[in-house]
């Protein structure tokens, strides 16, 4: 499926390549001790400079989805789903993202994931599947 890629930046450079070594790398605050997404170059909660991206978990819930039927492009399968993940790291620690590897109709709120990668050119995208 052809997919609309991120610009790469000092920024967003980890978030986009860390799961070249299957590292789900979000951007941490030293001076809150809180992850935040998407990432900075300062902090949202504090304004602290002090921070970096850290690998997490990679594991999280559908806190909410919906199921697409628009095929934007032709290449593009129908329905699927966008959903917003809760990662187990931190409370309220969200991100959008599709659940993938499942009939989309059994997607549910409360259903747990586990983060999976799609490399496309130099980006590795962060996909959610159904974690057994």
């Amino acid at each position: 499926m052809t997919r609309k890629l991120p610009a790469l930046n000092d920024d967003n450079r980890a978030f986009w390549q860390g799961g070249e070594r299957g590292e789900l790398l979000i951007h941490y605050c030293s001076g809150c001790a809180r992850f935040f997404h998407p990432p900075g170059p300062i902090c949202p909660d504090c304004a602290s400079l002090e921070v970096d991206a850290r690998a997490v978990s990679g594991k999280g819930t559908v806190l909410s989805y919906t199921l697409n039927y628009q095929p934007w492009i032709p290449e593009l399968e129908v329905p699927y789903v966008v959903a917003i993940i809760e990662l187990a790291d931190q409370p309220s620690l969200r991100f959008i993202s599709n659940v993938v590897n499942m009939d989309p109709m059994e997607v549910h709120i409360g259903m747990p994931v586990k983060v999976r990668f799609l490399n496309v050119e130099d980006v590795w995208l962060p996909l959610f599947e159904r974690d057994q």
